[in-house]
């Protein structure tokens, strides 16, 4: 059907971890998905974890779902995923998003005014370090290099060049974006586009004009650009349990994440024709009312943003996500025991015929 897997793997630590995050990884690898995705904020940190990862396995892509880009300095970021695409024979994928503001502030101390503007001097810093075509001088409003001014500069700054080979001169980048502006920077300058709570029902209308917006000014065509949305599944099993863990998740998201300000997962929520929804939890939440929060969720709202079901009902939603243009899906497995989990990412691969990976 055209339609690739990932498998996310989320925060290492709260979602799998160890021997059954290995167990996982190495089964997908067999089944045929074509990648493995890492995810940090402010815990378990990704490239610890893809560099594992690299070592454990032989064919899956590597790719960060995301790296955040207030957690390192480009050339640190770049360096990263430079070892990571060397330890694992050219499988690493890029993957940013600049986090919100009380993380990039409250966690890593880094301003978060023009969060978008200083994503793209980073992804253009990174592509240029990637590349190796000289030694690295850029000058942006967000990033200077060589730093050659200000409090504590000595001036002695060095415009350097990476001082190995990289395997690959170009290494795919992706963006972790849910904003409109943000997702039209995604489809300008990056190879793919990570949404979470990704609606196969309206994501045209949330940001498709946004994505032809940002291919056009990037001189670019829609095959130029993957459509990997996270989705959360389970097949068969306890479909109310695992119903259950995909409301705690919106509930921590739209309610807890952010501000009553700024909570960009509230308002994709609000897009996807759920505003009522979405200001109530949000209020709740903020209140200290979560089990009310919790129980102010709608199954409606459940289903729309993942894929709880029989194989038959699955399967159907899988078709229309490849109906609908998708390229990959990033897939969480929501069942509570780990032979359960394995069985939903097998039925997957079998419904997207997934063979050798990519």
């Amino acid at each position: 059907m055209g339609l690739k897997l990932g498998l996310s793997l989320g925060y290492w630590g709260i979602g799998p971890q160890g021997d059954e995050a290995t167990e996982m990884v190495l089964a997908v690898e067999r089944f045929g998905y074509d990648s493995v995705w890492a995810a940090e904020s402010y815990g378990s940190d990704a490239v610890s974890v893809l560099a594992y990862l690299a070592a454990k396995t032989e064919t899956i892509q590597l790719g960060a779902a995301i790296f955040q880009v207030p957690a390192r300095a480009p050339a640190a970021a770049a360096m990263a995923g430079i070892t990571i695409d060397a330890l694992s024979g050219g499988r690493f994928i890029f993957g940013f998003g600049p986090s919100g503001p009380q993380v990039s502030e409250g966690w890593y101390g880094i301003p978060y005014e023009k969060p978008w503007g200083r994503t793209r001097e980073y992804v253009e810093i990174v592509k240029q370090i990637v590349a190796r075509e000289g030694r690295l001088e850029y000058e942006g409003k967000h990033y200077k290099l060589p730093l050659t001014e200000g409090p504590g500069v000595t001036g002695q700054g060095k415009a350097l060049k990476l001082n190995i080979h990289p395997i690959r001169n170009e290494i795919p980048i992706f963006l972790g974006a849910i904003g409109q502006k943000s997702v039209e920077l995604a489809a300008e300058i990056a190879d793919g586009w990570i949404p979470i709570f990704f609606s196969v029902d309206k994501w045209q209308e949330a940001w498709g004009e946004h994505i032809e917006a940002g291919l056009a000014k990037g001189g670019r065509s829609r095959e130029d650009f993957q459509v990997s949305p996270s989705v959360q599944v389970a097949i068969d099993g306890d479909l109310d349990a695992a119903r259950g863990m995909v409301r705690a998740g919106l509930l921590l998201y739209i309610g807890g994440m952010g501000s009553k300000k700024t909570n960009f997962y509230a308002d994709l929520t609000r897009r996807f024709g759920f505003a009522e929804v979405a200001d109530e939890v949000q209020s709740l939440y903020l209140e200290g009312k979560r089990e009310e929060a919790y129980a102010a969720i709608p199954d409606e709202l459940v289903d729309a943003t993942a894929m709880i079901g029989t194989e038959d009902e699955v399967a159907e939603r899988v078709k229309r996500f490849a109906d609908a243009g998708v390229d990959r899906m990033l897939v969480s497995p929501m069942h509570g025991n780990p032979e359960q989990n394995l069985s939903t990412l097998e039925k997957l691969a079998d419904m997207v015929g997934a063979g050798s990976p990519a």
